[in-house]
């Protein structure tokens, strides 16, 4: 067990580096991190007992993020840690379901990139409401309810690439779907 806290003890601080670089990649350029260290009582996952300390502001003090950090925060946070935890688990696939909540705009853009290029390595499946994010996508899939015989049934669709771009242009301009929705659509498309 001492060898093992050792071990990860050494790992905290190339670990806490590397998820600071990935957040003011996206969008989170004053933040900061570390992990805080105390010895427990040995049982099967050793004798380490960690806490994630966190602020997202320069003139702040770190906390336990549970205490300090917004949803959107949060998200980015979870979404650095599971990236750098993916390369080096070798797991085959991973599942987000809504990772990017609480960012929009520009740092939605960010986090899709970093997405997509987890997608590189294993297959992540998405689970968004972002047409920046929808639209870095292999595959579209449309989750939605329907009704059958008095019962709310569950569906899933793949969508053909006239439906991804109506789809996209939904998420942009809401059931009203207008010419520059549409073009907007076309635009996020194109440039992934």
């Amino acid at each position: 067990a001492q060898k093992l806290s050792l071990v990860r003890k050494k790992a905290f601080v190339k670990f806490s580096e590397q998820v600071l670089n990935l957040l003011r990649n996206i969008g989170l350029p004053h933040s900061g991190f570390t992990i805080n260290h105390n010895e427990k009582t040995p049982d099967k996952s050793g004798i380490d007992s960690i806490e994630f300390l966190f602020s997202a502001n320069s003139n702040m003090g770190l906390q336990p993020i549970h205490k300090v950090a917004s949803g959107g925060e949060l998200s980015r946070l979870m979404l650095a840690i599971k990236y750098l935890i993916s390369h080096s688990s070798g797991l085959p696939a991973i599942i987000f379901d809504e990772i990017d909540t609480g960012v929009s705009g520009e740092i939605a853009d960010m986090v899709g990139n970093l997405i997509k290029e987890m997608s590189g390595n294993m297959q992540v499946i998405n689970i968004t409401h972002l047409p920046q994010v929808a639209s870095k996508g292999d595959h579209h899939y449309l989750v939605f309810k329907q009704t059958e015989n008095g019962e709310s049934k569950t569906r899933i669709k793949e969508l053909s690439n006239t439906e991804r771009l109506q789809e996209i242009a939904k998420m942009l301009s809401g059931d009203t779907v207008s010419d520059e929705a549409i073009e907007n659509a076309r635009v996020l498309l194109k440039s992934n």
